[in-house]
């Protein structure tokens, strides 16, 4: 199971910390995701970070606004973002990675949450 939460109202250049708490498989062993999915589009990969030893991965439309982590020991994953931008406007969810081409920014997910409403307006 994974649960977002974090999400909100932000004016552009604002903050937002989003966490994606999991339980019920070994957290540790999977690379996990952001993606988000705006109003009347497809969905989009935002981030991913590796299992073992945390190497990260973005989008370029977030890279160096977004920072994706993890908290191993707590089961818990991160995405902090700043300079917020009302393109970044949509519902987040976190997940699974289970078939990862870092190379390329490819993915395949087994499961998600039901994702965090981010909201960037002025």
């Amino acid at each position: 199971q994974l649960v977002e939460s974090g999400g909100g109202v932000v004016q552009p250049g604002g903050s937002l910390r989003l966490s994606c708490t999991t339980s019920g498989f070994a957290f540790g062993a999977y690379p996990l995701a952001w993606v988000r999915q705006a109003p009347g589009k497809g969905p989009e990969w935002v981030s991913t970070i590796r299992p073992i030893g945390g190497e990260t991965f973005y989008t370029a439309s977030v890279r160096g606004r977004f920072t994706i982590s993890r908290d191993n020991a707590k089961d818990t994953l991160f995405l902090q973002m700043i300079s917020l931008k009302p393109e970044d406007t949509a519902l987040y969810f976190c997940a699974r990675v289970v078939e990862a081409d870092y190379v390329r920014g490819r993915y395949r997910y087994d499961s998600q949450g039901r994702g965090t409403q981010v909201t960037v307006s002025s």
